[in-house]
C-alpha cells in the first residue's frame, strides 16, 4: 500500500516544535536548503539510507540519490526553485533508495515546497515500500499465470469479498471482474446452499483448514454447472484469515454421467418400480438444473402415451396426456414419438400443434418445450423425455449433456421387463471386457466350489496379472491399455472349456476357475493360457508380445472357500512375478519362508554391491566377415557363501525391485572399464566392452558425465565402451531418459538395442533413438535351422538394421548351421557358445591367445 503526505506550505522559519515533529516522524524526512544541502535528516531516514546524520547534514542531497542522476540533480531542483513550476511537488512516486552498504530499497516519496523568509526549501517524505513492491510484483506474476489457465480462480479478502478473478472465471461463469468485485462468492455461485453449511466452511477457513469438494454452481445466466472446488485459506502474520484462494474446475460432463448413471442403475438393480426410477431421474435433473421441469412419458405398443413421472406438475398433467394417441400430433411429445425425432418448440403460445392443450400449460407458466424420443434397441420410440421451460429459450450445452446420458438409461429402464439381460450385463459384467465382474465371478465360483465339494473333486484357481501393464498405460495411453485388456479377455475366453469360469477383478487382474482340475493337470492348462496370451499383437501402432504372471491355488489343499482360494492364488502370483515375467507359481505354506529368503537375498545383494562381492564375466563378439574380435560383453555374476551361485535371472530382477539396479549398473560400467584398461596395458587387442544398463540408470541426468569420468580415469576413449539398453526403455515415461541417451551419443559412447524384437519397439521409435547397434535376441536364433519363420524374422531384423545403417549383432549362436544362415543373411557380428561361453578375465586372456 502506498501513502502520500500532502503538500504542507510553511510561511515562517521552521519552529522547534515542527522540527521535533519531523525528527520523530515514522517515515523518513529529508529537508534541503536553497543550496540543496541537507538541513534535516531524521532517524527513519538514517535507517532507510544507512547513513548517520553526521555523514549527511550539511552535504549536498545528491549523495542520497542514485549515482546515474547525481550530476543533473542540482540543476533539476534549482530549475524548479527558479521557475516556481512544481514538477516535483505535490506528487507521490516510487524512487530507488541506494543504501550506504550498496543494497537497494524502494521508497514512496512525496515532496513539499516550503517558503521561509524568501527562501525555498524542499521537504521530502519517504515511505519504505520495498516489500509492498515485491508483493505487488508477485501478485502481478501470479495474476499472469492464473489468467493462462482454463480453470476459474478467484481470491477473496479476509471479510470474504472478491478482490481478484481470472479470465477463466469470466469464461466459465460469465461474470467480468467488475461485476463480482467485493461480492460474497457463496451468495453469487451457490445461493441454494444452506447458510449453516456455508458458515461451517467459513469457520474452517478461519482456522486454516482447506476444503476440496464437488458442487453445483450457478453461472451468470442462471444455469448450474458441476465444479471441482478447491478452497485454500491464507493466514496473515496476525494469525487471522487474510485471503482465500479458490480454484474451480468444470467437471459437468463427467459428473452428469457419474451422478445420473449411478442414480438410475442403482435404482434398477434394487428392482425399484419403473415409475419410481423415472421420478428419481426427473428430480435429479431438476436438482442439477432448476430451470427445467422434467417429465418422462412411456409409449405403448398401440402408440398411446402414459406419463410415468412429472414431479413438478400437478396431477392434471397426467390426466391430460394419459392414453393420448401419438398419431393425434397434439403438443411436442406426441410428434417426437411418432416421428422418432427431437422436437423443440420455442413458443408454445404460437405453435398450432399446441392449440388444444396450450392454455393448460401456459397457466402453469410453461412457454417452451423440448421433447426427445426414447428408442428401444430395435429403433422404435418407446417413450419421450420432455424438458419444459418457463421462458422462451433453446436448450443449453448442459441440457444436451444430460439428455445424452439420460436417454440410454431411460430406454434401458423401460425395456427391463422384456430385456432384463441388459440390466444383468451392467450389474454383473465388466463393461470393458464383457467378462463376469467380481460379484458374478464369486457367485459362479461359489457354485463350482459347492459342486467340487459334493463330487469330492479338485478345483484350481488361477490369479493372472499382466506384466508391465502400467508402462503400457503410461507410454501409449489409457485407450491402448483398454485395448490390451479387451484383447486379453478375448484370448482367455476363447481358450476356456465350457465349465471354466473367467472373470476380471479389476485393473489388469483376471481370475480363472478350473473345475475338476488338480495340481497334476493344471500345468498343461496354464501353458495353454500362457501361449494364448503371449501371441504377438499390435496396440496403438506398437507390436509386442504380452505376458502375464500367474498364481495357482488348489481346492481343497489350499483352502475351502473361494475368498481364501483367490487370496492365496494372488499371493502365489506375486511370488511368480518376483521370479520374472511370464512365470507361474503354486501357493504353498512355504511362501512366507520364501519371502523371508528373498529379504535375506536382497540384503546380501546390497552387501555384495557395496563390498565387491560381484564379478564380471566376458563373452567375446566376433566379426562374421573376417573372424576378428569385435568386442566383449560384460555379464554380471554372483557367488554367495550361503546362497551359492545366484543366477543373473534372479538377482537382476531383484535389484530392479528393491532399487539397487542403479548402483549395480554403475558398478558394472566402472569394473568393465577398469578391466579393459588392464587388458590394454597387457597388449590384448580387445576393441571395446559392452555393458547392459537398466532403464532406471537412464533417469540419472549425470549418467553421461559419470561414464565420461570413468573413461578418463582409465585412459579410455568413448568408442571403447558400448552401453546396451533394452526395448522396454521405450516405455519409460521419465522425461530425462531421451536427454541422457543423446548426451551419451554426443560424447561418442556407442548405444546398442539389446534383445531386439522381443519387446515393444517400433520403427518410428527406433529411428528416433541415437543407437548404433542392434542385437538380435537369442530366441530368433534358436530355431533358425528348422523354422522358416525364424529365418524370415531374423532376415527382417537384418534388413531393419541395414536400412537404419546400424551394426547388427546376433546373440545366442550355438550351432554352425545357425552361424552360416546368419552370415548368408548379412549379419555383421556373432556372439554365443559356438564361439565362446562367458569367461573370467583370466580365461578370456587365454582364449585370445588361442583364437
Amino acid at each position: 500500500m502506498f501513502f502520500r503526505i500532502e503538500l504542507m506550505p510553511i510561511s515562517q522559519n521552521l519552529s522547534d516544535v515542527f522540527v521535533q515533529t519531523l525528527e520523530q516522524a515514522i517515515d523518513s524526512v529529508v529537508v534541503i536548503d536553497t543550496c540543496n544541502c541537507v538541513v534535516l535528516f531524521n532517524a527513519a531516514a538514517e535507517k532507510l539510507w544507512g547513513f548517520s546524520r553526521e555523514e549527511v547534514l550539511g552535504k549536498n542531497v545528491s549523495m542520497l540519490v542514485p549515482e546515474n542522476i547525481r550530476s543533473k540533480h542540482d540543476g533539476y531542483v534549482d530549475s524548479n526553485r527558479r521557475t516556481g513550476i512544481n514538477k516535483i511537488v505535490g506528487t507521490t512516486r516510487d524512487v530507488p533508495i541506494h543504501k550506504k552498504d550498496g543494497t537497494q530499497r524502494w521508497g514512496s516519496m512525496s515532496i513539499s515546497r516550503v517558503v521561509s523568509e524568501g527562501q525555498i526549501l524542499f521537504t521530502a517524505f519517504v515511505k519504505d515500500v520495498t516489500e509492498q513492491r515485491k508483493e505487488r510484483k508477485r501478485i502481478k506474476l501470479l495474476s499472469m499465470v492464473a489468467d493462462q489457465t482454463d480453470n476459474a480462480i478467484f481470491i477473496t479478502d479476509g471479510s470474504g469479498g472478491v478482490v481478484y478473478a481470472n479470465k477463466g472465471f469470466a469464461k466459465i461463469f460469465g461474470y467480468d471482474f467488475s461485476e463480482v468485485e467485493g461480492c460474497k462468492p457463496a451468495k453469487l455461485l451457490v445461493p441454494h446452499l444452506p447458510s449453516a453449511r456455508i458458515a461451517r466452511v467459513q469457520e474452517g477457513l478461519k482456522g486454516g483448514r482447506s476444503f476440496r469438494l464437488e458442487e453445483l454452481l450457478k453461472v451468470k445466466g442462471g444455469e448450474r454447472i458441476w465444479c471441482d472446488v478447491a478452497i485454500n485459506p491464507v493466514i496473515g502474520a496476525n494469525g487471522e484469515l487474510a485471503h482465500t484462494v479458490t480454484v474451480l474446475t468444470d467437471i459437468t460432463a463427467s459428473k452428469i454421467h457419474e451422478v445420473l448413471q449411478h442414480c438410475i442403475l442403482d435404482a434398477m438393480v434394487r428392482e425399484m418400480p419403473l415409475e419410481s426410477v423415472m421420478d428419481l431421474l426427473c428430480k435429479e435433473v431438476e436438482r442439477m438444473s432448476p430451470e427445467i421441469r422434467a417429465t418422462v412419458i412411456q409409449v405403448d405398443e398401440d402408440g398411446a402415451m402414459h406419463p410415468l413421472a412429472a414431479p413438478s406438475f400437478s396431477e392434471r398433467y397426467g390426466h391430460l396426456l394419459e392414453g393420448m394417441p401419438i398419431k393425434n400430433g397434439i403438443g411436442s411429445s406426441s410428434l417426437a414419438a411418432e416421428r422418432g425425432e427431437i422436437v423443440f418448440v420455442r413458443d408454445i403460445g404460437s405453435d398450432p400443434r399446441w392449440a388444444l392443450i396450450r392454455d393448460e400449460f401456459l397457466d402453469q407458466g410453461i412457454k417452451s418445450c423440448w421433447s426427445i424420443p426414447i428408442k428401444s434397441a430395435k429403433g422404435l420410440a418407446i417413450g419421450v423425455l420432455a424438458f419444459y421451460y418457463s421462458d422462451h429459450r433453446t436448450p443449453s450445452v448442459l441440457h444436451q449433456q444430460m439428455v445424452d446420458v439420460i436417454i440410454p438409461l431411460c430406454a434401458l429402464a423401460m425395456e427391463r421387463e422384456v430385456n432384463r439381460e441388459s440390466i444383468r450385463q451392467l450389474a454383473f459384467y465388466d463393461s470393458l471386457t464383457q467378462l463376469p465382474n467380481r460379484s458374478l465371478l464369486h457367485a459362479k465360483a461359489d457354485h463350482a466350489l459347492i459342486e467340487a465339494r459334493r463330487t469330492k473333486t479338485a478345483l484350481a484357481v488361477l490369479f493372472i496379472d499382466l506384466d508391465r501393464f502400467k508402462q503400457i498405460n503410461d507410454s501409449l495411453g489409457h485407450p491402448a491399455g483398454d485395448a490390451l485388456l479387451k484383447l486379453i479377455a478375448q484370448r482367455l475366453n476363447a481358450n476356456r472349456n465350457a465349465a471354466d469360469i473367467v472373470g476380471r477383478l479389476s485393473g489388469d487382474e483376471f481370475v480363472i476357475v478350473l473345475p475338476n482340475c488338480d495340481s497334476d493337470n493344471v500345468t498343461e492348462a496354464i501353458e495353454d493360457i500362457k501361449h494364448a496370451i503371449s501371441q504377438p499383437c499390435q496396440i496403438a501402432g506398437s507390436c509386442f508380445s504380452p505376458s502375464a504372471s500367474m498364481g495357482v491355488s488348489i481346492y481343497p489343499r489350499d483352502g475351502h472357500d473361494m475368498g481364501t482360494l483367490i487370496h492365496r492364488a494372488d499371493m502365489a502370483m506375486y511370488q511368480a512375478k518376483h521370479s520374472g515375467r511370464g512365470r507361474f507359481s503354486f501357493f504353498s505354506h512355504e511362501l512366507n519362508e520364501l519371502a523371508q529368503e528373498r529379504q535375506a537375498l536382497e540384503n546380501a545383494l546390497r552387501d555384495a554391491i557395496e563390498q565387491g562381492g560381484l564379478h564380471l564375466n566376458y563373452q567375446p563378439q566376433v566379426n562374421i566377415d573376417d573372424g576378428q574380435v569385435y568386442g566383449v560383453e560384460a555379464l554380471a555374476r554372483w557367488t554367495h557363501p550361503t546362497f551359492g551361485v545366484v543366477s543373473p535371472a534372479r538377482f537382476i530382477p531383484l535389484a530392479e525391485e528393491c532399487g539397487l539396479i542403479t548402483e549395480l549398473g554403475h558398478w558394472a560400467v566402472k569394473e568393465a572399464c577398469r578391466q579393459l584398461a588392464v587388458w590394454r596395458r597387457k597388449g590384448l587387442n580387445i576393441p571395446s566392452v559392452s555393458v547392459n544398463l537398466s532403464p532406471s540408470n537412464f533417469h540419472n541426468l549425470d549418467l553421461a558425465g559419470m561414464i565420461g569420468n570413468v573413461l578418463d580415469q582409465h585412459g579410455l576413449a568413448a568408442k571403447d565402451l558400448t552401453i546396451e539398453l533394452t526395448e522396454n526403455l521405450l516405455l519409460d515415461t521419465n522425461p530425462g531418459t531421451m536427454k541422457v541417451l543423446h548426451d551419451l551419443s554426443e560424447r561418442g559412447i556407442k548405444l546398442a538395442m539389446d534383445d531386439f524384437g522381443t519387446g515393444y519397439s517400433s520403427l518410428s521409435y527406433l529411428r528416433k533413438l541415437p543407437i548404433q547397434e542392434l542385437k538380435l535376441d537369442r530366441s530368433f536364433v534358436l530355431d533358425l535351422e528348422a523354422d522358416e519363420t525364424s529365418r524370415a524374422l531374423s532376415d527382417a531384423v537384418m534388413r531393419i538394421g541395414d536400412s537404419l545403417r546400424l551394426k547388427v549383432v546376433a546373440e545366442g549362436v550355438e550351432e554352425q548351421g545357425q552361424y552360416k544362415i546368419l552370415k548368408d543373411q548379412g549379419y555383421h557380428v556373432a556372439q554365443g557358445y559356438l564361439l565362446s561361453k562367458p569367461l573370467t578375465p583370466h580365461d578370456l586372456e587365454a582364449w585370445m591367445t588361442k583364437y
